[in-house]
C-alpha cells in the first residue's frame, strides 16, 4: 500500500479536517448507510441480491465497458464538432450506438418478453414497399393529385389489390396522372407504373418518398419545439399507409415470419402484440375486404405454428394480441368494436389476451368518460364466458392533474393488469403505492416517449424515479418501424437505459427483463386472483409462468458466463477475483441451469 501523502502545511494551520478524522469517517459511514437503505427499496433490489458471483462479475465488466465508452465514444473529444454526449437524442445517436462494444453485449442479452408493441408499427417500411412493388395487381391511389409539395406531404395515400391484369378489364388509368392536378381522387393505378413515373427520381425516388411518409424522420423526431400535436399528426398518418400493405394476406404472412425471426434473434421469446382492429384485411387475390378478422387470426396462428416448428423457432414461447380500439371513436363505434372483440375471442381464445384503448390521450376520450362502455364490456365478457383483462394505456402525457393525467386513476380502479407508458405516474405518490400493492407493471417505452415529445432526452425520462420507488417496470419498444429504429427488437431501448442511468447497470436491465416474463400474458387465461398469485409466485410458481421464468434465468446465467469468458481478460477484476470467477464457471457448468 502506498504511503499517504503528507498533509500540506496550510491545511494544518487552518485546522482543515481530513478524511481520516473519526468524525468525517462517521459521516461517510452514515452516508453509505443511507444510500444503501434507499437502494434496498428499489424494485430491482431482490434481483440484485440473488445474483451469483459470476453474474456480479459480468455486471462489473459491463460497467467498466460502459465507463470506457463514455470517455471514448460519448465525449466531445470523439467528434470534431463537439456535439456528442451520453443521452443525446436517439435519432442522432443511433448509428454511433450500434457500432459500440456495449451494443454487441446488449444485443445478445436474453430480454424475455416484449409486452408493449403495436404490430402494424413493427415491420420495416422499406421492406413493406418492396413487397407491394413485387405483387402483381397491387394498386396505389391518393385523395388528390400529388402535384405539389403540400399534397406529397399530407394527402391521404394507400395501396389496394386491384386484381391481375386479366381481371382488371380496362380499369387502369395512365399512371403519371396521379402526379398531376388532373388525377381523379381515389382512382386506383398500378403501383409499379406509379413508382416508375414518380417525378423526382423514378422508382427509387418513390421508395424514398414513401419511407418519409411512413416514418417519423430524424429531423421530425428532434423538432421538439413544434409540440405534441404536430408529431402525433404525423405519427397517426403513417398507420393507414402501412396497414394498406401489411394487411393483404401474402404480405401479412411473410411479415409474421420476418418479425418473429428478428425478435427471437434479439433475445425475445414472447410477444404481447397490440393492434387496433379498425383496418380492412384482404385475403389473397381478393379485392373486397373480409368481414371481421377470423381469416387474419387463422393466418396468424398458422404462421406462428410454422415458425415454432423451425429449428430456431422451437425456442420461441409464442405470441398473443391485446385487442385495441381508438379513444376518439364514438360510443357506438367503441361498443361495436368491443362486440367484435368478444366474438373473435370466442373463436380464438388462445390468441386474444386482453383489451386496451389507444391513440393520443390528450385528444381522445378519457377513461372516466368511457366507464359505461367498459362496465358493459365486462358484463358481456362474463355472459360470453370469456376472460379479457385490461392492459390500459394511461399517463402517456405531460399534464399534471388534467383529465389525461387522471387516466392513471381510472386505469388502476378499473383493474388494469399493466399500464402502457405510465409516463406521468411519478407525480402521484398514492398511485405509486397502489400500483405496488396491486402488482401492476408499467410498460415503459423510453425512445417512444422521447420521439413523441414527452421528454427531450433519455436522461430526463422519469423511469428511474419509478424504479427507485419500487415500481415494477418492463422496457418496451412501442412502434419501432415508425419511430426510426431501423430494426426490430429491444436492444435500442435497453442500450439507451443502460448508458443513461448510473443506478441501473446490467443487473438493473436483468431485473427489467425478468419482470417482462413475470407479467407476460401467457395462456391459458387467468382470473384476477389467479393472475396475481401467479405473478407473485414468479420463479417459484408451478405453472407456465414459473417454468418460463426459470428458463429465462438459465438464459441469463449463460449470458453472464459468455460476458466473463469474452471480456474478463480485458475488463475483469484482480487476479484473486479472476480465479474466483473461474471456479464459479466450473460450478455453473456442473449445476447447469439449476442455479436460481
Amino acid at each position: 500500500m502506498p504511503e499517504p501523502e503528507p498533509i500540506p502545511e496550510w491545511e494544518i494551520e487552518e485546522g482543515l479536517p481530513q478524511f481520516t478524522d473519526p468524525f468525517i469517517q462517521k459521516y461517510l459511514s452514515g452516508r453509505i448507510a443511507i444510500i444503501d437503505q434507499e437502494k434496498s427499496t428499489r424494485s430491482d433490489a431482490a434481483f440484485r441480491s440473488s445474483l451469483t458471483p459470476l453474474a456480479n462479475e459480468a455486471c462489473a465488466i459491463v460497467s467498466r465497458i460502459r465507463a470506457e465508452e463514455r470517455e471514448t465514444i460519448w465525449t466531445k473529444d470523439a467528434e470534431l464538432d463537439g456535439h456528442v454526449f451520453p443521452g443525446m437524442p436517439f435519432a442522432l445517436a443511433r448509428n454511433r450506438m450500434e457500432e459500440s462494444k456495449l451494443w454487441g453485449i446488449v444485443q445478445r442479452m436474453p430480454k424475455g418478453a416484449l409486452l408493449h408493441a403495436h404490430f402494424d408499427a413493427m415491420i420495416e417500411v422499406e421492406w413493406l414497399v418492396e413487397q407491394a412493388l413485387a405483387i402483381e395487381g397491387m394498386g396505389f391511389r391518393a385523395s388528390e393529385g400529388l402535384c405539389s409539395e403540400a399534397a406529397l406531404e399530407t394527402a391521404a395515400v394507400d395501396f389496394t389489390f386491384m386484381g391481375t391484369a386479366s381481371e382488371k378489364q380496362g380499369t387502369s388509368v395512365e399512371a403519371s396522372s396521379i402526379w398531376a392536378s388532373s388525377y381523379t381522387p381515389k382512382k386506383c393505378i398500378s403501383v409499379t407504373e406509379a413508382a416508375d413515373s414518380f417525378p423526382s427520381g423514378g422508382r427509387q425516388g418513390f421508395r424514398d418518398w414513401l419511407s418519409r411518409r411512413m416514418t417519423i424522420t430524424s429531423s421530425e423526431s428532434i423538432d421538439h419545439h413544434k409540440g405534441l400535436d404536430v408529431i402525433w399528426q404525423k405519427f397517426t398518418s403513417c398507420f393507414p399507409i402501412i396497414g394498406s400493405i401489411l394487411f393483404y394476406e401474402p404480405v401479412f404472412r411473410a411479415s409474421v415470419q420476418r418479425l418473429l425471426t428478428e425478435l427471437l434473434l434479439d433475445g425475445i421469446r414472447w410477444v404481447d402484440f397490440r393492434a387496433a382492429f379498425i383496418f380492412d384485411y384482404y385475403r389473397t387475390g381478393q379485392t373486397q375486404p373480409e368481414v371481421g378478422y377470423d381469416a387474419l387470426f387463422v393466418a396468424f396462428r398458422e404462421e406462428l405454428e410454422k415458425f415454432q416448428a423451425t429449428e430456431h423457432g422451437t425456442r420461441f414461447w409464442g405470441a398473443r394480441f391485446i385487442w385495441t380500439t381508438l379513444r376518439p371513436h364514438s360510443r357506438r363505434q367503441i361498443v361495436e368494436n368491443m362486440k367484435l372483440c368478444i366474438a373473435t375471442k370466442v373463436h380464438f381464445p388462445d390468441l386474444i389476451s386482453g383489451f386496451d384503448l389507444v391513440g393520443q390521450e390528450d385528444l381522445g376520450r378519457p377513461l372516466v368518460d368511457l366507464t359505461p362502455e367498459i362496465f358493459w364490456f365486462r358484463k358481456r365478457c362474463v355472459e360470453a364466458g370469456v376472460e379479457i383483462p385490461f392492459f390500459f394505456h394511461a399517463g402517456e402525457c405531460l399534464g399534471d392533474g388534467d383529465g389525461t393525467d387522471e387516466n392513471l386513476f381510472d386505469a388502476i380502479l378499473l383493474g388494469t393488469r399493466r399500464i402502457g407508458h405510465g409516463f406521468s405516474l411519478f407525480k402521484h405518490p398514492l398511485l405509486i403505492e397502489m400500483v405496488k400493492q396491486k402488482s401492476i407493471l408499467i410498460e415503459s417505452c423510453p425512445i417512444s416517449n422521447e420521439i413523441l415529445r414527452l421528454t427531450n432526452s433519455i436522461m430526463s425520462h422519469p423511469l428511474p424515479a419509478l424504479l427507485a420507488r419500487g415500481v415494477k417496470v418492463a422496457l418496451c419498444n412501442d412502434d419501432p418501424a415508425i419511430l426510426g429504429h431501423g430494426k426490430n427488437g429491444l436492444t435500442h431501448d435497453f442500450w439507451q437505459a443502460l448508458q443513461a442511468w448510473e443506478n441501473l447497470g446490467l443487473e438493473g436491465l436483468g431485473s427489467l427483463a425478468e419482470n417482462s416474463v413475470r407479467f407476460a400474458a401467457f395462456g391459458p387465461d387467468q382470473g384476477t386472483a389467479e393472475w396475481m398469485k401467479d405473478v407473485k409466485d414468479g420463479i417459484y410458481g408451478t405453472g407456465i409462468r414459473g417454468d418460463r421464468m426459470r428458463e429465462w434465468v438459465g438464459d441469463w446465467n449463460r449470458f453472464c458466463e459468455w460476458i466473463v469468458m469474452e471480456f474478463a481478460g480485458e475488463y475483469g477484476g484482480d487476479d484473486d477475483e479472476d480465479r474466483g470467477d473461474e471456479e464459479d464457471l466450473e460450478q455453473e457448468d456442473e449445476h447447469d441451469d439449476s442455479d436460481i
